[in-house]
């Protein structure tokens, strides 16, 4: 396979015409999307905030950033896939961001209660099996390692392949799915849930193997011709051809 690093224009006329695979940003493959013929799968947006609590370990709600900026009291807020802002646990709502750059009152938001991961894994998903997986944080700070050999592995795979039989046919045929282990600080109890799902040809790898990350990506993000019939519920909408430039993913 050619790889195309796409900095402008002309890299959009050089792969224009031809079998596109995409791995980046959302706001660029809104611009280059209809130019090159993508299908790009993501799951949707209240996909967290419909799990049963037994797997989410929380209380989550999707709603808007308007109504976000009414809560009181500290919680955790973030866009459903997209990195518009930060995902953080925000004091107080007015602390949200305001309407600005890819964000305004109706921009969807996930917002939770806020409970403490001691170790978070990313898990690479092809046909509701998983294909690569690593851990990526440790206590909320960036801590990566191979998920074969992190102790937590046989937990890991256990609590994900009963929570993606759970989802069923909830999720497209490729896409990440982040779990984590819970633990309170007041009694010590751990227990296993979701972080969230996101697109895979916008998740980092962090220490999974390649290969698999790679068949993952390949299908999340390829000829929009070649989607299969029970993923076609899960594109992203199409924002129309916009202006290309060396813009920020």
């Amino acid at each position: 396979m050619d790889v195309l690093v796409l900095s402008g224009p002309r890299g959009l006329d050089e792969a224009a015409g031809r079998p596109v695979h995409w791995y980046g940003g959302p706001r660029t493959a809104d611009r280059v999307a209809a130019r090159l013929g993508l299908g790009l799968l993501e799951p949707p947006d209240a996909w967290l905030a419909r799990l049963p609590r037994e797997f989410t370990g929380r209380k989550v709600e999707l709603t808007t950033l308007a109504a976000a900026r009414a809560a009181r009291g500290p919680v955790f807020v973030k866009p459903p896939s997209d990195k518009s802002f930060p995902a953080a646990v925000y004091g107080h709502g007015a602390r949200l961001p305001r309407s600005g750059e890819g964000i305004g009152p109706h921009t969807p938001v996930l917002v939770s209660e806020v409970v403490m991961f001691a170790v978070e894994y990313r898990l690479f998903v092809l046909e509701g099996r998983i294909t690569a997986g690593s851990r990526y944080a440790a206590h909320g700070r960036l801590d990566v390692a191979a998920l074969d050999r992190d102790p937590h592995e046989r937990a890991v795979r256990g609590f994900a392949g009963r929570l993606l039989a759970a989802a069923g046919d909830s999720l497209p045929s490729a896409v990440t799915l982040d779990v984590g282990l819970v633990r309170d600080p007041d009694t010590g109890r751990e227990r296993w849930a979701a972080v969230e799902a996101n697109m895979a040809w916008f998740s980092h790898s962090y220490a999974a193997e390649a290969d698999a990350v790679l068949d993952v990506v390949l299908r999340a993000a390829g000829p929009r011709a070649l989607v299969a019939p029970a993923d076609r519920g899960f594109l992203r909408p199409a924002a129309g051809a916009l202006p290309v430039r060396a813009a920020r993913c």
